[in-house]
C-alpha cells in the first residue's frame, strides 16, 4: 500500500533536495561508542536474558539514546548462543535491527520510523521489513495496536524519580530537549519495560526525588538500569527474584 494515499495530498512541489540524508542517524539515534553507555547496554541485555521474557518468538523495541540502541547489538550473541529468534522488532528501526533481521535473528521489522539510511534502504529490499502507521503502532482505540503484543522495550530517560516516573521531554530547567515518541505507549503495553540511563550527566543527576515533567508514570516502568546499579520496581517482585537467582545484583532505587 502507498505510504501516503492520494486523497491526503493537495500539492506536489519539486525541490532540489529533500533534506540532508547524511544527517539521518545523528544525535540521539547514533550508535554509541561511549564506554559508560556500553556498560549500561550490556547490563540491560543481561537483564533481558534473565527476565523470563527472553525466549523463542519474543518481541522487542529499543528507543532512542545511545545505551538503549546498543542493547540490540549485545543481544545478538545471546540470541545465537541460545538459538533464539525474535518474532518481530517494533518502532523506530535502525541499522542494527536490519542487520539482525538479515541474519535471521528477527523475523519481521514493524517500522513506524526509519532511524537511519540503512533502515530506509532495507524497506526496499526486505519484504518482511514492513512499514506501519502510528495508528497501527500505538492507537489504543484501534484494537490492534502493535504495542499490545510487545514483550520487551528498552527506553531512555532524561530524569527518573524514586517512584519510577520518567521524564523524557524536558531538561532540569524545563526546556524541551527532545520528543517522547512512543515512550509511554510502549512502557505500559509491554510485558517488560526497562529504562536505561546514567546516574549523572555532567553535574546534573538523572535520578531525582521528583521528575519535573512526568511523561511515563512509574506504574508503567519495571526496571531501571544505570552505570551504578539495577533497581526493580517493587510492584514486580518476581523480576527481582529472577535477576537475583541469575546472580545479578539488585538494589533499591533509593
Amino acid at each position: 500500500p502507498a505510504s501516503i494515499e492520494q486523497d491526503q495530498v493537495d500539492l506536489i512541489v519539486k525541490v532540489d533536495r529533500v533534506g540532508d540524508a547524511a544527517k539521518i542517524g545523528a544525535g540521539a539515534t547514533r550508535m554509541t561508542t561511549n564506554p559508560r553507555e556500553l556498560l549500561i547496554a550490556r547490563s540491560a541485555a543481561d537483564v533481558i536474558v534473565n527476565s523470563g521474557y527472553f525466549k523463542e518468538g519474543f518481541s522487542m523495541q529499543t528507543g532512542t539514546g545511545g545505551a538503549s540502541l546498543a542493547v540490540t547489538r549485545f543481544l545478538e550473541d545471546k540470541m545465537r548462543s541460545r538459538d533464539i529468534r525474535a518474532d518481530f522488532a517494533l518502532g523506530g528501526i535502525t541499522a542494527t535491527m536490519v542487520d539482525l533481521h538479515e541474519k535471521g535473528l528477527i523475523r519481521k521489522l514493524l517500522d513506524v520510523q526509519s532511524f537511519d539510511s540503512h533502515a530506509a534502504q532495507s524497506l526496499a529490499r526486505n519484504p518482511n521489513h514492513i512499514e506501519i502507521s502510528a495508528n497501527q503502532y500505538a492507537n489504543w482505540g484501534s484494537k490492534g495496536a502493535s504495542v499490545d503484543r510487545l514483550d520487551v522495550v528498552v527506553l531512555s530517560a532524561l530524569e527518573i524519580d524514586t517512584q519510577f516516573n520518567v521524564n523524557v521531554l524536558t531538561g532540569s530547567d524545563g526546556v524541551l530537549r527532545g520528543a517522547s515518541g512512543g515512550h509511554c505507549d510502549t512502557a505500559i503495553a509491554s510485558a517488560l519495560s526497562i529504562i536505561v540511563a546514567p546516574l549523572v550527566r555532567g553535574r546534573i543527576p538523572t535520578l531525582v526525588d521528583n521528575v519535573l515533567t512526568c511523561i511515563t508514570p512509574g506504574s508503567s516502568v519495571d526496571i531501571l538500569v544505570t552505570d551504578h546499579g539495577i533497581a526493580v520496581n517493587p510492584a514486580r517482585p518476581e523480576l527481582a527474584e529472577r535477576l537475583q537467582e541469575a546472580g545479578i545484583k539488585v538494589v533499591s532505587i533509593e
